[in-house]
């Protein structure tokens, strides 16, 4: 089993946070995980792009070939077009829907997610929508570790006893808001048409 992912989005979006809580996790069910530095400029705004590997076997690597990913998890759909040379024939795109206008010339929002919904596997997901019902717009990244939890060889309990951890500083309200944001992040995925 491999599972490849390439987290993609913008900075100050969380695409750190994502790598780390579905890294724990992996390792906690006893799996190999090799993980990238962050490539791109994390401050806010910029665009960040990192790979994620998991194996139930020893991992050489931890950059993904091209056309190998298992998955795209992006935090923004114009970044995650910008990594498709990674994507396996069979790999599934999973994006949040709501852009982040960051460049000049922003695509055509229209064409970027129809570009989207044209790959053979996709889901796009109104993550910045989930998260306000969730209790807090910053919780956009748990939806979207959510929307990706049913692709990954992990048990989403494990997930998120990693959320816990990671927020439980932050106090009980933290925790149960992104815990939401998971959830309801799962939920979307399993009815979004692919």
């Amino acid at each position: 089993m491999r599972c490849d992912i390439v987290l993609a989005g913008v900075g100050g979006q969380g695409v750190l946070s994502i790598s780390a809580i579905i890294a724990a996790a992996a390792l906690e069910e006893g799996l190999y995980v090799k993980q990238s530095e962050v490539h791109g400029m994390s401050q806010r705004g910029g665009a960040v792009q990192a790979h994620l590997r998991i194996s139930d076997s020893p991992i050489g690597s931890d950059l993904i070939p091209r056309s190998r990913a298992t998955m795209i998890l992006s935090m923004e759909p114009m970044e995650s077009l910008r990594y498709l040379e990674f994507l396996s024939p069979d790999g599934t795109l999973i994006t949040a829907s709501k852009p982040v206008l960051n460049i000049e010339r922003y695509p055509d929002l229209d064409q970027v997610l129809d570009s989207i919904r044209r790959l053979p596997y996709s889901i796009l997901v109104d993550a910045d929508r989930l998260a306000r019902e969730s209790g807090a717009a910053r919780s956009t990244n748990m939806v979207m570790v959510g929307a990706a939890a049913g692709l990954l060889p992990i048990e989403p309990a494990v997930i998120e006893r990693f959320i816990l951890k990671k927020f439980r500083n932050k106090g009980e309200k933290v925790v149960e808001i992104n815990l939401k944001a998971f959830r309801a992040g799962m939920e979307a995925a399993v009815c979004a048409p692919t």
